[in-house]
């Protein structure tokens, strides 16, 4: 009987090792946009609740998302904030289509709790505490990679400040480092995505305003199946355009494409 026993405990092994791989494969890595963080996380949590199946959320700057998936980087979904991205991996033949805009991001000027500076849509808070030396860190995403740090460039050059502001930035690889950069009581303000300051971690540490959507270049985010997609990812790609997904894309502050 022990034998027995012991014949069977070792067949189970041998077979659970084998399926626990698989299983995990079956999981599909998605490649989103820092400003995406606690959106995706309230939507994978229904669509995981209501489905049954699993992703894994990988976050960080659409530039370089870009560049991992050029070279090859095993995700399946790319959640970019901007469209360009997108069209570029199409042009070199790495995603099942052009994918679809799910939102159009917007932005917002953060002070937090103890800054000097007022949070005011003409940034003239802003301009009165440099005048009085009272801006020392200002905290943007790199506009080199992050589509949110440009956009926060074209807003601070549209109000003049681009010059002045540059030896007093502080850079966040992503929008979400640098929006924790905002907070950290480091900086005495930042630029970052309305979606992040909508989220309750960061709203109750400071004040906030919305930006005009005309002080910088439409935030359009787009997103696409890769080549290497399986049928979780794209069961969560279609998730994402339901009514469901796209309420709670409104919640953070998304403009909703048509």
């Amino acid at each position: 009987m022990k034998k027995l026993y012991r014949t069977v405990l070792r067949l189970f092994l041998l077979i659970s090792s084998a399926l626990i791989p698989a299983m995990a494969a079956e999981i599909p890595v998605i490649a989103a946009a820092s400003d995406l963080k606690f959106a995706l996380e309230d939507i994978t949590t229904q669509f995981t609740r209501e489905t049954g199946r699993t992703v894994k959320l990988s976050f960080g700057s659409s530039g370089n998302f870009f560049r991992q998936i050029s070279q090859n980087a095993p995700f399946e979904l790319f959640m970019s904030a901007d469209e360009q991205y997108v069209f570029d991996l199409a042009k070199q033949g790495l995603t099942i289509d052009q994918g679809s805009l799910y939102a159009v991001g917007r932005l917002a000027l953060f002070a937090p709790e103890g800054s000097p500076m007022v949070a005011d849509p003409e940034l003239k808070g802003l301009c009165d505490m440099l005048q009085k030396g009272r801006i020392k860190r200002f905290a943007i995403a790199n506009p080199e990679y992050a589509p949110y740090g440009r956009a926060a460039k074209e807003v601070l050059i549209a109000a003049g400040l681009w010059g002045v502001m540059q030896s007093k930035l502080v850079l966040g690889e992503t929008v979400a480092q640098a929006a924790q950069f905002t907070v950290s009581g480091s900086t005495q303000g930042g630029i970052i995505a309305y979606s992040l300051a909508l989220s309750p971690k960061i709203k109750e540490q400071g004040s906030f305003v919305l930006l005009p959507e005309k002080s910088h270049k439409p935030l359009r985010q787009r997103m696409v199946l890769l080549k290497q997609a399986g049928e979780t990812a794209k069961a969560y790609y279609a998730y994402l355009l339901k009514p469901e997904a796209r309420t709670v894309f409104e919640h953070y502050g998304f403009t909703l494409p048509q």
